[in-house]
């Protein structure tokens, strides 16, 4: 049982997690505006969460698995996924100095994720409300 728990946020759980990778690289072109010869990037969140749920393609961390000491220990084990592919923007307007960071997309890339993660957190949050419901019957 705790295992399908377990299945059925992992979902979530990758989706949150490159919602965070995707924020952090936004936040660093954003804070690298002004850097002469910064290349503005990004990561296709669609088709990475696509190979994180096939479990294809990007290098990853070694799974983690516990050891069981006691029969009346719940197996259980972790499985990290690689960091996204980060692609380079191409800018409709670049600047003389090189820099490709174009504050009005990066703000409104930054704004759109945001919501988006903020979305994903709301709809786990449901989730496990509705599951504590029907535990709690």
């Amino acid at each position: 049982m705790i295992d399908r728990i377990g299945k059925d946020f992992e979902f979530y759980q990758k989706a949150l997690a490159l919602r965070q990778q995707r924020q952090e690289i936004l936040a660093s072109n954003i804070a690298n505006a002004d850097t002469p010869n910064y290349k503005a990037r990004d990561i296709d969140f669609n088709a990475t969460l696509r190979e994180a749920m096939g479990g294809g393609g990007l290098p990853r961390l070694p799974d983690t698995s516990l050891t069981l000491t006691s029969a009346r220990h719940i197996p259980a084990s972790a499985h990290t996924s690689g960091p996204a592919e980060e692609l380079y923007r191409v800018p409709a307007q670049p600047s003389l100095d090189g820099n490709t960071v174009e504050m009005d997309t990066e703000r409104t890339q930054f704004a759109d994720n945001t919501m988006r993660y903020q979305t994903d957190l709301q709809v786990l949050n449901g989730r496990i409300k509705s599951l504590l419901a029907v535990i709690q019957q």
